[in-house]
């Protein structure tokens, strides 16, 4: 397992100018309003450790979660209570073919093709949990690479006010979501609660 830091991996994606910020209704305007689907394409990269990356191609996700290693961009999204000692945390569905039944980060997706990495933020977010009012910040992104498969993660964290925010919750992606307090967290590592991921 490897975890390599890119901060800058392929910038005139990842944080590509007229995007910085993008409003929720800009951003419906740009993407891909079709369900996800397992076959669908997702986007390839090449990841160097110089932390420079290159659009190399795309494969569906089923070749990428077969033990094929094709590394390929995903989004992340912790979301914090106001006071910043909870984290939202999702339960894996158990019909997910990768860590069924373990919890894991607030909002994980895959980049489609043709995507730029706000924009699968904000429609990974808005299908799991919902939510599209939020104000994301980049904070890593790094290579994961498990026996299955290997992704560039790029991620971002944003706060919500838990007693104004309403989820609603995708049952087919996960089968509950709650405010964990950190030293909950914090006490149940490493015991197989949550997604080899989440924990690195």
């Amino acid at each position: 397992m490897e975890k390599v830091h890119i901060l800058s991996a392929y910038p005139e994606i990842l944080l590509p100018e007229h995007l910085e910020n993008p409003g929720a209704e800009r951003v419906f305007e740009l993407m891909d309003e079709k369900p996800e689907v397992d076959e669908g394409y997702v986007t390839l990269v090449n990841a160097q450790i110089d932390e420079n990356g290159n659009i190399t191609g795309s494969a569906t996700r089923k070749e990428c979660h077969s033990g094929s290693k094709l590394l390929h961009p995903v989004v992340h999204l912790h979301i914090l209570n106001e006071q910043r000692d909870a984290l939202f945390l999702q339960k894996r569905a158990l019909n997910k073919d990768i860590q069924p039944g373990k919890w894991d980060t607030a909002v994980g997706g895959h980049v489609d093709l043709g995507e730029n990495i706000h924009i699968a933020l904000r429609r990974e977010t808005r299908e799991e949990l919902g939510l599209i009012d939020f104000t994301p910040q980049h904070i890593i992104s790094y290579v994961f690479e498990s026996e299955i498969e290997r992704e560039l993660v790029n991620t971002f964290t944003t706060t919500v006010n838990p007693d104004t925010t309403n989820f609603v919750i995708d049952e087919n992606e996960i089968s509950e979501g709650r405010f964990w307090p950190l030293h909950e967290i914090d006490s149940n590592l490493g015991k197989g609660v949550f997604t080899p991921n989440f924990e690195q």
